[in-house]
């Protein structure tokens, strides 16, 4: 049965790249992906109510997270490969559509599965946005506007963190759990129109190749695989991008008000900053992207370093951490998560515009790997350690359980270091002369890039 494609080939070009027409697209394509991030968020504030909503403990707590990452996870490499068949404006509005049907009925779930397999269903959704807007960047600039435009789609995503901060606590607090999350909900049917009416999948004229069988599809899944660029990609994603996630998407607000003994609003008001030092620091992370290609690996491994580091003082000490060290811990953690873009850019180097979506779907599966291993880690460690439930944690509890974020940074920066070296000679290997342009400073794709 016939699955997918090697991709589209393009033919004659039929709207302006990099201007006007690409903004419109990449606008409403964008705000897709805020409403993706909020839904993905929400749980980061609301978590301490789902518990006593549904009378649950830490692992039940997590597990809403971890099956939505799985699910997230574990649809990225399809996704890929249904972007290249379909086109992007055919995988927005399935991911639309699924969504917004899960997070309503999230909103009315009054049971644990019920409300298990809704945030299962915003995790099909949610895996589908973020590959296509990257995408549709990468056909829509020139390839000298794409770095800085890939760090503006984190930076715009990141609102939909914002919003699932401190102004969802209030909204939460005003309208209750289900007026609260119908309201949300009922964005994506807005989005919904804008993406029919807007979203052209590419400015050339597309030209379908023949689909291919499911032995094709795996085959060619695993030639872009074994390209040691891409599996770097997946590793510069894999270890920058998930104590990001740990921490807004579920156990930050959680150990700011248990363990450091901060309170709801403060720790609301701080998960709303990170995500505004993620514009900050993405834009300082665009500009060196794109002036430091050959160092872009490099990059990642010092945020890695820089991380660990500050978590480690974080742990070490004997009680809560004095507010600057804990702004300084979040600040190189929200930075992280604009470096995990760096993969995605770094795949561009090693992948021809044909298999873009099928690299970028397996860069994308690393974060989200480590986030849901760690947050089920960490949930695992809290319920072994203190019985007593989410009520009774105290910071000792969060000590030990954040500890498990070791596990994923040691296997990462193993791996970071160990590619780095393999991918640059494979490059040099493939592409003789492709080292030096990008020593230089300039941007290099493969041979059949856009010029």
């Amino acid at each position: 049965m016939p699955l997918g494609q090697t991709g589209p080939v393009q033919g004659e070009q039929i709207h302006d790249i990099g201007r006007s027409r690409a903004w419109m697209v990449w606008t409403v394509a964008v705000s897709v992906y805020v409403l993706a991030v909020f839904h993905r968020s929400s749980l980061g504030v609301a978590g301490l109510l789902a518990a006593d909503r549904f009378g649950i403990a830490a692992t039940q707590l997590a597990f809403f997270t971890v099956l939505q990452l799985v699910v997230y996870a574990a649809m990225q490499v399809p996704v890929g490969v249904m972007l290249d068949r379909f086109g992007a404006r055919a995988l927005l509005c399935s991911g639309l559509v699924v969504m917004t049907s899960a997070q309503f009925a999230f909103a009315f779930a009054d049971s644990f599965v019920v409300a298990t397999v809704a945030r299962g269903f915003v995790g099909a959704g949610d895996a589908m946005v973020f590959v296509t807007v990257v995408r549709l960047v990468a056909v829509w600039f020139r390839p000298t506007q794409v770095p800085m435009t890939t760090q503006l789609t984190g930076w715009a995503g990141q609102l939909g963190a914002v919003v699932a901060a401190a102004p969802l606590t209030l909204l939460l607090d005003q309208l209750g759990w289900t007026r609260a999350f119908a309201v949300t909900s009922s964005i994506g049917v807005v989005l919904l129109v804008a993406v029919v009416l807007v979203v052209k999948d590419s400015p050339y004229a597309v030209v379908r190749e023949s689909a291919e069988t499911l032995r094709e599809v795996v085959a060619s899944v695993g030639r872009v695989w074994r390209n040691p660029g891409v599996r770097l990609g997946f590793w510069v994603h894999f270890t920058t991008q998930f104590p990001f996630n740990v921490f807004v998407l579920l156990w930050g607000f959680p150990f700011l008000v248990r363990g450091q003994g901060w309170s709801e609003v403060a720790a609301g008001t701080l998960l709303m900053a990170m995500t505004g030092w993620v514009i900050l620091s993405g834009a300082v992370i665009g500009q060196l992207t794109a002036r430091l290609p050959l160092h872009r690996a490099r990059m990642a491994i010092v945020v890695v370093v820089a991380i660990v580091v500050v978590w480690s003082v974080v742990l070490l000490l004997d009680g809560p951490a004095p507010v600057g060290l804990v702004l300084v811990m979040a600040a190189c953690v929200a930075t992280g998560g604009p470096s995990s873009v760096i993969g995605f850019d770094i795949i561009r180097t090693f992948t021809p515009v044909r298999a873009v979506g099928r690299a970028t779907a397996l860069v994308n599966v690393g974060g989200f790997v480590a986030s849901l291993v760690t947050i089920a880690l960490i949930g695992l460690l809290l319920d072994a350690v203190e019985p007593g439930g989410a009520g009774a944690y105290d910071l000792a509890d969060f000590r030990l359980a954040f500890a498990a974020q070791y596990l994923c940074w040691a296997i990462g920066l193993v791996q970071l270091v160990r590619l780095r070296r393999l991918a640059r000679a494979h490059l040099d290997r493939t592409h003789p002369g492709a080292i030096e342009v990008l020593r230089s400073g300039q941007a290099w794709l493969p041979d059949d890039h856009r010029p």
